[in-house]
């Protein structure tokens, strides 16, 4: 293997575009690691720990491409998939070229606008967005590392005119029909969701889909925005938009668990809403995602249906040993952790319920625990664990030898922006993991959470069997199948 890294001189590109670009280098076949990333401080140091050697005088607006191949051909073939994932879009048929914008501002001085999407280092992201509220635009803010003093001006200013910022850290939205950042392929309709949660709003539009029920909109309004801090500032906004949209008949609110006083808030605005509000707030004691869609479709004169399941060859037996739930979503693995601790008792993680079941740096414990690899700390300069998934498949395979793990839990969430073949990465890591814990004497059943739709690029139904075909057990509600994968946790 040789090693080489380049930097590129004030060649930017934004976080969304250059995690997909390192994982298209990465799948190169002759590849060994690769890392496409602008020369932050932070990337710099991931650079560093992958082995590669540090370059001088790199700074955050110059492009590091550092490629690690087996031979000259491979480190060729990988420049040039990296050339194809950071060309262009084509101009549209007739249309002139023309220098890009440099603020969302001017963009939005050449052509009609009203939503700017901000998708760059969280240090810069007030400013760009303060530069689309100030040129009458709605933002969404895709970045994360922005400081909650910066969250609170932004919406502020943006309640100032009359407008929505969607973020920071917002990463699901649809607007009017048009998916942003990782969203499901969705038919239009009459539910509107307003989501202080990604993966949660994807798994109400996924069961929706289901039901055949389409959305009008989907606003993220960020994670933090049902905090003490943030105080509702957009929820409270988006609220006010759905309301007066004539597309919009049912309203849900989705959100990881909130600050009870900030809940109180919210609800007593919705209940001086002229529609109907349904409130998923997740917390002990609290419906969890499917049971409030199930309520949604009531509201809208519907039942709910039974939600797709897909079953492996042989079915799993309850077994003793402990529940390990990987995670890609933050809020599904929060509702998995409430209704696994309802009934095996303390769940540690690293996004944990309680303070006192918190997992160290090391991420690991005995006994039940569940991880967010989607959480800001493990996704700090690498791509999102939609996209490269490589990190929870190391834990899995390493699940299958340890002698405690009896139940592996998983989420796969499909859509745009997540990667092309979810399964075909995963499928063969619960096969390998599975043979290891029989090698030794031992069952591990694996239980895997379907979030997407038929109509994703990915097909969920396709998906579904594979990963059947694996030997897990596919639920398209994530709380069947956290309820599933508890059932088979034979108590002590």
């Amino acid at each position: 293997m040789t090693d080489s890294v380049e930097v590129r001189r004030g060649a930017y590109h934004d976080s969304v575009s250059l995690m997909q670009a390192s994982r298209t280098v990465a799948q190169v076949p002759g590849v060994g690691a690769a890392l496409v990333a602008m020369a932050t401080g932070l990337n710099i140091e991931l650079l560093t720990g992958m082995g590669f050697a540090t370059p001088e005088d790199a700074g955050p607006n110059d492009l590091l491409v550092a490629v690690r191949a087996e031979d000259d051909a491979a480190h060729q073939s990988a420049l040039a998939a990296l050339a194809a994932a950071l060309l262009p879009r084509p101009a549209a048929p007739g249309a002139l070229a023309e220098q890009p914008a440099r603020t969302a501002g001017s963009a939005a001085a050449r052509r009609p606008a009203t939503l700017a999407m901000v998708s760059v280092p969280g240090r810069y992201a007030f400013a760009e967005a303060m530069d689309a509220l100030e040129a009458g635009l709605s933002v969404l803010v895709f970045s994360d590392g922005v400081p909650v003093a910066h969250e609170v001006l932004l919406k502020d200013a943006a309640a100032r005119r009359d407008l929505l910022v969607m973020g920071p850290d917002c990463g699901t939205a649809i607007v009017a029909g048009a998916g942003l950042g990782f969203a499901n392929v969705v038919v239009p309709g009459p539910i509107g969701i307003v989501a202080a949660s990604g993966t949660g709003a994807q798994q109400v539009c996924c069961l929706l889909d289901a039901a055949g029920v389409g959305v009008s909109h989907v606003l993220g309004v960020g994670g933090r925005d049902l905090s003490i801090e943030v105080a509702a500032r957009s929820t409270l906004q988006a609220l006010a938009a759905l309301d007066a949209d004539p597309a919009t008949e049912v309203i849900v609110v989705v959100s990881k668990p909130p600050a009870p006083e900030v809940a109180d808030r919210v609800r007593a605005a919705a209940g001086a809403l002229g529609k109907p509000v349904v409130l998923c707030l997740l917390g002990p004691g609290l419906p969890d995602l499917s049971a409030a869609v199930a309520e949604v479709l009531r509201a809208a004169g519907r039942e709910a249906p039974a939600w797709p399941r897909w079953a492996p060859p042989s079915p799993h037996e309850p077994r003793t040993g402990s529940l390990r739930g990987l995670f890609c979503g933050g809020t599904l693995c929060d509702e998995a952790m409430i209704i696994a601790a309802d009934a095996l008792g303390p769940v540690a993680s690293n996004i944990p319920l309680r303070p006192e079941w918190a997992l160290d740096a090391s991420l690991r414990a005995p006994g039940h625990l569940m991880i967010d690899f989607g959480e800001d700390t493990l996704t700090a300069g690498r791509p999102h664990p939609m996209i490269d998934p490589s990190l929870r498949t190391e834990r899995l395979l390493a699940e299958g030898d340890e002698p405690g793990s009896a139940v592996v839990l998983l989420d796969v969430v499909l859509g745009y922006g997540a990667a092309a073949d979810p399964a075909g990465d995963l499928a063969p890591a619960i096969t390998a993991a599975r043979a290891t814990a029989t090698a030794a004497d031992r069952d591990l059943a694996v239980v895997v959470s379907l979030c997407g739709t038929e109509a994703d690029p990915q097909g969920r139904d396709r998906q579904a069997t594979a990963l059947a075909a694996a030997g897990a057990a596919v639920f398209g509600s994530n709380a069947e199948a956290a309820r599933h994968a508890v059932s088979l946790v034979r108590r002590r």
